[in-house]
């Protein structure tokens, strides 16, 4: 939910945290030759150690932070999936819950709570988080949670995805969004790399000819259109997805992940209606069109092409289990029953706000249809959970 216009000005502390990601940005830039790849500057900006948005203890979740994921709307989300889960973690025989990035920690809570309401709790619940401030900021929400003392064993962190063996259950809510894009241009006679360069204090765009790995890439996406990019269409890739998705489930030898996140097929992601792309920022619940002001300040992200995470997954052995709108998936995992649950026997004013998050999570306007909801299977063939109601696989 964005706040309309320019976010709050910067305070003295966030200026100097600014400054300090800008002298490491600026320094890359002079190592590189005056001018970097744009995925090395979302990279530096986001996961910088002890630098980058993430790394550092600025509020990022929730009202007081930047922007807010559907758990911490309300009980519901987590309450919908908890059934999605139990429904997975049957069909694979058991075992563990893996998530990768499991922010505030509230939908950790939620679900264990929910799992364990339907006697079906995971082995083990695994919080695969790369950062050390929200892996601290995680434990000590978790410990104050009600009613976690007998779930509390269960949790464990990891800094890398599971190494072991495992089976169950991966999932990445708000996840690949914020892995790093290249941005590119198209020409009539190739194409161009749109690179970050020092700009008197700030930072600027500046075309090159892309390097062969991009211009493969482009080309790659290029030949698998219906309607081939027009002379100037600029958007984005993620050069780093195939390693992500390989990374994340390599030692998943029987399972499913569930990768929920905003994005497109690729027909559409590159339709010549998104010339630009989806690149953006976000700041205290507002959108920011500049991305390379305020660098450490701002989150990064942009949507997901779903095509080519399910070629990516393919690749390395994982199956399409399905593809829904995150309203389709919802609604299949039996919302209207959550919602009723929620709501029994609770006033007016707790009854409009479960009813809001509802409209939320569903209509086309809101997240709805602009997140979708992505079943990676491996040693699972049975149809699965959330994707009764419509499974738009045939679009990818």
């Amino acid at each position: 939910m964005l706040i309309a216009g320019d976010p709050p000005s910067l305070s003295a502390e966030d200026t100097a945290q600014s400054d300090r990601v800008a002298l490491h940005i600026r320094a890359l830039i002079v190592a590189n030759g005056g001018w970097l790849p744009f995925s090395r500057f979302m990279d530096a900006a986001l996961y910088a150690p002890g630098l980058g948005y993430y790394m550092t203890d600025r509020p990022v979740f929730g009202a007081a932070g930047d922007f807010v994921t559907a758990p911490e709307l309300s009980p519901l989300f987590a309450g919908c999936l908890a059934n999605g889960l139990a429904q997975l973690l049957a069909q694979a025989g058991g075992g563990d819950i893996v998530e990768f990035g499991a922010g505030s920690g509230v939908f950790v809570a939620e679900v264990l709570g929910a799992l364990a309401r339907v006697d079906a709790l995971p082995a083990r619940y695994r919080i695969v988080e790369v950062s050390p401030v929200l892996r601290e900021r995680q434990r000590r929400f978790l410990t104050q949670w009600p009613g976690i003392d007998q779930l509390i064993d269960r949790i464990e962190w990891l800094d890398a995805p599971p190494r072991d063996d495992w089976q169950g259950v991966a999932l990445a809510n708000e996840v690949a969004d914020a892995l790093p894009v290249e941005r590119f241009r198209v020409r009539a006679d190739g194409f161009e790399m749109l690179g970050v360069v020092a700009d008197g204090d700030g930072f600027g765009w500046q075309a090159r000819p892309a390097d062969p790995s991009v211009a493969q890439a482009v080309m790659r996406i290029q030949t698998r259109l219906p309607r081939p990019m027009l002379d100037g269409f600029v958007s984005e890739f993620r050069p780093g997805l195939p390693a992500w998705i390989k990374d994340a489930t390599a030692s998943l030898k029987q399972g499913v992940m569930l990768v929920i996140d905003y994005g497109l097929p690729r027909a559409h992601y590159y339709h010549a209606s998104r010339n630009g792309g989806t690149l953006c920022a976000f700041r205290r619940h507002r959108r920011v069109e500049d991305v390379l002001a305020h660098p450490g300040l701002q989150d990064l992200t942009a949507w997901v092409d779903f095509s080519e995470l399910a070629d990516a997954a393919g690749d390395c052995g994982m199956e399409t289990g399905g593809f829904a709108t995150q309203a389709h998936f919802l609604m299949s995992l039996g919302i209207d029953r959550v919602l009723a649950a929620l709501i029994e026997g609770t006033g007016e004013r707790e009854r409009h706000a479960h009813n809001q998050v509802a409209a939320t999570l569903l209509l086309p306007g809101e997240m709805g249809e602009r997140f979708k909801v992505m079943a990676l299977a491996r040693g699972v063939t049975a149809a699965l959970a959330g994707f009764k109601f419509r499974d738009l696989a045939a679009s990818l």
